[in-house]
């Protein structure tokens, strides 16, 4: 049968505490011990998404205006390469939709993807057999890996997509292959998944985004991912964009996005909605796409004005008919308070907002740090006594407390916004960066 040739594995983890008696008694205690440490892992994983209220499903389109923008940098982006979806239910998932699709356009090896115990949408399109258990009722999903090495023409309409994949998997019941960690993407299991990866896609939990940049890192993975933009001021983050090897992808640069939430999500966000199928939607600011992989609007050169245009023509009234930048009083830079206000004209340190990043070209400007209380990089000229933070909160509000100017640029006795500090290039440095 022609479905045959499409190769796939379908695992789940099963969980219950009446289990880890018979566990103790079949393996040795080095196992248990094992399987008790990733069932708190995955309920440490489970407790953060519900914690932070931060699992959201990102929508296809946004995946695929992502995707396009490096496959018009490089056609061969995903050629030949495994695809690793780790923290995505299989199906459901648009990201699996996506690569599932353009599984054979995009001329993918493999392409992998993994849930997680207890995932609040697992199942709702696609019902697997474990998930009808147990007196009719739809028990709570388990973790599910599904691997992927060839898309054909199941239904016969002469081309090959997600219509042909669902179709397999409606067609086919799978003999489960227990995975005793849960999906969680820290754990042995996924870990060794990730291993075959080439390049890893996912929108992983927002409240667990250093932890999983720092694995994706340590395994030496390319990776396309989404986070928040406040992640620049994160300072296991931080150090990866100095180094060039994390930057922003070029779809998202402002605003704020659509996505899924699970049914149980509280609708409190400034923008939501509920479809006519009853599924929720709610609108998230400050997202941006993550990434190592090369796209070419990361190489376009920002146009700017010379110092004494800005001077006199910027259209901010922050700029515009001042006799100079403003310096600031706790670092040797000046601040910069909008992108498009920098100077083309100046080669000392200059302080701009951390959106920044969003055009960010190595070839034009060097990152040197950000704003911070621990001064990281070595680029603070004053640091602020107690007394003097305290005398500057009684000055502002008229009454005690502390305003701690350690933590940003200050001027004119104000603390301003974070802020990156960064440096043009010389051409001589230019014609030296990769």
């Amino acid at each position: 049968m022609p479905f045959q040739r499409l190769i796939l594995r379908i695992s789940y983890a099963v969980f219950s505490a009446k289990a880890d008696n018979s566990l103790l008694a079949r393996n040795d205690l080095k196992e248990a011990n094992w399987t008790m440490e990733s069932k708190s892992m995955n309920r440490k994983l489970s407790a953060a998404k519900a914690a932070k209220q931060d699992e959201f499903y990102t929508q296809y389109v946004d995946i695929q205006k992502e995707v396009e923008a490096y496959l018009e940098f490089d056609p061969d982006t995903f050629r030949r390469k495994v695809v690793y979806c780790n923290c995505d239910d299989p199906f459901e998932s648009n990201f699996f939709k996506y690569f599932g699709a353009n599984f054979n356009r995009l001329g993918l090896k493999k392409l992998i993807t993994t849930s997680y115990d207890g995932s609040p949408i697992a199942g709702a399109q696609l019902t697997f057999n474990e998930y009808l258990n147990g007196n009719g009722k739809r028990q709570k999903p388990k973790a599910i890996c599904v691997e992927i090495e060839e898309v054909t023409d199941l239904d016969g309409d002469g081309a090959t997509g997600i219509e042909d994949v669902k179709l397999f998997l409606k067609r086919n019941p799978h003999t489960p292959t227990p995975l005793a960690q849960g999906g969680d993407f820290r754990s042995a299991e996924c870990v060794e998944l990730l291993k075959q990866a080439d390049i890893v896609v996912t929108n992983p939990p927002f409240s667990l985004f250093k932890e999983y940049v720092a694995l994706l890192v340590k395994h030496r993975k390319k990776f396309l991912i989404i986070g928040n933009v406040q992640a620049i001021t994160y300072k296991e983050i931080f150090p990866l964009i100095m180094a060039d090897k994390l930057w922003m992808g070029p779809t998202i640069r402002s605003g704020d996005r659509e996505f899924r939430v699970p049914d149980h999500y509280p609708l409190k966000a400034a923008g939501w909605r509920v479809d006519e199928n009853g599924v929720k939607y709610i609108r998230v600011k400050g997202v941006r796409w993550w990434t190592n992989l090369d796209h070419g609007r990361r190489h376009e050169k920002l146009p700017l004005m010379t110092t004494a245009d800005n001077l006199r023509f910027s259209k901010h009234k922050q700029i515009r008919g001042k006799t100079a930048y403003a310096k600031y009083a706790n670092y040797d830079a000046i601040e910069v308070p909008f992108t498009d206000a920098i100077p083309s004209d100046y080669d000392g340190v200059m302080g701009v907002p951390i959106t920044f990043l969003d055009k960010y070209n190595p070839e034009q400007f060097e990152v040197l740090g950000r704003s911070e209380n621990e001064d990281l990089y070595g680029l603070k000229t004053r640091v602020y006594t107690t007394k003097e933070c305290q005398e500057a909160y009684r000055r502002l509000f008229g009454k005690n407390g502390t305003y701690d100017m350690n933590a940003t640029p200050v001027l004119d006795g104000r603390k301003v916004y974070q802020r990156v500090f960064i440096r043009q290039r010389t051409q001589s440095a230019k014609g030296r960066k990769n």
